[in-house]
């Protein structure tokens, strides 16, 4: 079927189609669905295809909307990414394979990078598990590419990403295999951010798990890694003497408390971060508390029960 040059308010509507077919297979017209081997797609922005005018004049109000072309999406994608509006940027995530076409490594990982970020900015706003399996499948792309990149660091990083993200979706197993993976590459390539990382990962795992002693073990090997690691290590270590607090106080180990709680507290305050400075006190006011009990009233406790 030939362009008829008939315009819809001021567009050259049928000019955008061009012939599709494809020999052997079937696709439907985004209007009436009908199940077609040959259809015409929109020239502009290569998503929408049809059996004829007559249904694309139809779909016409609905489709101006999203019709867009690749080089626009780019730059609206681009500039919402700068300004972290994070749901402009998932809006266009559909042409995401559109755009990594004939790019080479390094653009195909930029273009996943990007939409990795707009979905993890959606999870800290609504707290919505969608956008946590989005990072997941995004970020196991992007663990591909850098492969083919040999960026191991960025890929290990990614790995971290998707056990954080796992965990959160409740798929501990599966963010165990990747957080080993991590490690292992870690200490392949030594990088003790991401092995610093990692057994903070699967530590935190094992602990949740009821394997005390494993996950106690990763959080010390965790915090031995953090002061030389690469890039900014008091972030790390205090996201570990976080973790690793919390995890001796169930275990009531209150003398090795005592010693984190210094390190700890230096720690934020040295990074002035607030919550991490707040955090510090209140697990100072635990201690205090908890000592409270084993030094003056646990020994009452006993006397009294054995009365």
């Amino acid at each position: 079927m030939e362009p008829t040059g008939t315009s819809v308010k001021g567009t050259d509507v049928d000019r955008r189609q061009t012939r599709t077919v494809m020999s052997g297979t079937t696709a439907s017209c985004s209007h009436c669905s009908k199940q077609l081997s040959a259809l015409q797609r929109c020239s502009r922005c290569k998503q929408a295809s049809y059996c004829g005018a007559a249904c694309q004049h139809a779909a016409w109000k609905g489709h101006k909307k999203t019709c867009v072309t690749l080089n626009d999406v780019i730059e609206k994608v681009n500039a919402a990414a700068a300004n972290g509006i994070w749901r402009e940027v998932i809006k266009w995530e559909g042409r995401s394979q559109e755009m990594m076409e004939n790019r080479p490594d390094a653009g195909c990982e930029n273009v996943l990078q990007v939409f990795a970020k707009a979905q993890m900015g959606g999870l800290n706003e609504t707290g919505n598990s969608t956008h946590a399996l989005s990072v997941v499948g995004l970020e196991k792309r992007r663990v591909e590419v850098l492969g083919r990149m040999q960026r191991f660091r960025d890929q290990g990083d990614a790995m971290c990403n998707i056990g954080d993200h796992l965990v959160m979706l409740r798929r501990r197993q599966e963010s165990s295999l990747y957080f080993q993976r991590a490690r292992n590459l870690g200490q392949a390539h030594g990088f003790l951010s991401i092995e610093c990382t990692s057994c903070l990962g699967l530590g935190r795992l094992a602990m949740a798990e009821g394997r005390t002693q494993e996950g106690l073990d990763l959080l010390r090997n965790a915090l031995v890694c953090a002061p030389l690691s690469e890039g900014d290590h008091i972030v790390l270590e205090l996201r570990v003497l976080q973790c690793f607090t919390d995890a001796l106080f169930r275990t009531h180990a209150i003398d090795e408390v005592e010693l984190m709680i210094s390190r700890y507290r230096e720690a934020a305050t040295a990074k002035s971060d607030t919550y991490f400075v707040l955090h510090s006190l209140y697990v100072s006011a635990r201690l205090h508390e908890v000592s409270f009990f084993f030094v003056t009233l646990e020994p009452r406790v006993k006397w009294y029960t054995s009365l």
